[in-house]
């Protein structure tokens, strides 16, 4: 009995610990007159995580905590921006030397708005759609196979039916072992409508938790060429 209890507290915390998980940190880049400054690179440490701004000047983190510091790189000037117990962050650069910085509440309220697709957390690789269609593939996860690592996507004769794909190193407790689809920011049952000739650049991501459970298998990330992810905006 005293085993059982105890089982039960285990999980009691492994289940708080994963609801705290997850916590979306939004941000904003702006030059000295407040337009936004595109494809910026924001890292931090100690978990590495990676994230860019989009055309808006809009960049999304998770988990990130109170003393980290966000190292931000605009072509050969390197910043390091204290977070200093902000919930969110809005960046102003003027030059190398001059950086303005405030909090702005409404980039709270935004929630995972601007974490989606921006922040990679764990193994990521990314492929053109370009190098995809030199493949002589018709569907996009045949196009994948042998060239993603630790990506695995069976055999299929069957003209119309998707082939079963799983990636290797992704834990889940769930009885599918098939990754997360999302085309454009929006998360579909199946890749089989999507033309490989639409396909601008295709992301894997092995660590998707940040798609929640859903995410527990990792994550296929479509952007079309007409997608409203395709210029980095949301």
């Amino acid at each position: 009995m005293k085993t059982f209890y105890s089982f039960l507290i285990l999980v009691s915390l492994s289940l708080g610990m994963y609801a705290q998980s997850g916590v979306p940190f939004n941000g904003m880049i702006l030059d000295a007159n407040g337009a936004p400054l595109k494809n910026i690179h924001i890292y931090v440490q100690n978990p590495r995580k990676y994230s860019r701004t989009n055309k808006l000047g809009r960049f999304g983190l998770t988990d990130v905590k109170a003393t980290d510091t966000l190292k931000v790189v605009v072509k050969k000037h390197t910043y390091y921006i204290p977070v200093a117990n902000k919930k969110s962050i809005k960046i102003y650069l003027a030059d190398e030397r001059q950086v303005r910085i405030e909090e702005d509440k409404a980039l709270v309220d935004f929630g995972y708005g601007f974490v989606k697709r921006r922040e990679n957390t764990g193994v990521s690789n990314g492929i053109s759609g370009e190098e995809l269609r030199r493949s002589g593939y018709t569907d996009i996860l045949s196009a994948l196979q042998g060239r993603i690592p630790g990506l695995n996507v069976g055999a299929n004769g069957n003209a119309g039916v998707e082939p079963s794909v799983s990636m290797r190193g992704t834990n889940s407790f769930m009885l599918s072992q098939t990754p997360l689809f999302v085309v454009d920011g929006i998360i579909v049952d199946t890749l089989m409508g999507i033309s490989l000739m639409d396909v601008d650049h295709v992301e894997v991501l092995k660590d998707a938790s940040i798609y929640g459970s859903r995410g527990a298998n990792g994550a296929i990330l479509v952007t079309t060429k007409h997608g409203p992810s395709n210029d980095n905006g949301k």
